[in-house]
């Protein structure tokens, strides 16, 4: 049962007082929030203690350069797409040598949108030791709003994916 301290806390202290309990470190790699999640990260008190650092892994050479994404598998999926979110969240996890590793792609809009891929449409991949757990949102907003609730996704996957 959760008490309302926990409650009140937000999601970005929750993951901070789970990662210091468990004493795991986590690196991001950000492409559609363009470093929210850091950002959200790193305003918590003592998230040095767990928080390696990110890649704005906006561009596909970036994405490859900086994370090993496959560039066939850019081709073939593109960037938005679970297949570049896992490797992401596994290519950061492996650069920063940390426990857990974000991965997120998306489109924020208002353009940028094609068929099978709306505005809104986001993967995140939390990588781990054991696993990586990839998941699809399609979020609706206008850009600040999606990038905000994409932040949001990541954040309380990997407080999923982080318990279990």
């Amino acid at each position: 049962m959760a008490t309302s301290t926990q409650v009140d806390r937000t999601v970005e202290e929750r993951v901070g007082s789970l990662l210091s309990e468990e004493c795991l470190t986590l690196a991001v790699a950000e492409s559609c929030t363009g470093g929210l999640i850091g950002h959200r990260i790193t305003c918590v008190s003592g998230s040095s203690g767990y928080f390696a650092g990110g890649v704005i892994a906006y561009s596909n050479e970036v994405k490859v350069r900086e994370l090993d994404v496959d560039q066939g598998i850019l081709a073939s999926e593109g960037a938005v797409s679970e297949p570049v979110a896992r490797q992401m969240a596994e290519g950061v996890r492996k650069r920063f040598a940390t426990d857990a590793g974000v991965g997120i792609t998306g489109i924020m809009g208002p353009g940028g949108d094609t068929p099978g891929k709306p505005v809104g449409l986001v993967f995140v991949a939390v990588s781990t030791a054991k696993d990586c757990v990839v998941r699809r949102f399609c979020n609706s907003g206008d850009r600040e709003e999606l990038k905000w609730q994409s932040s949001q996704c990541a954040l309380n996957l990997l407080l999923d994916v982080v318990r279990h």
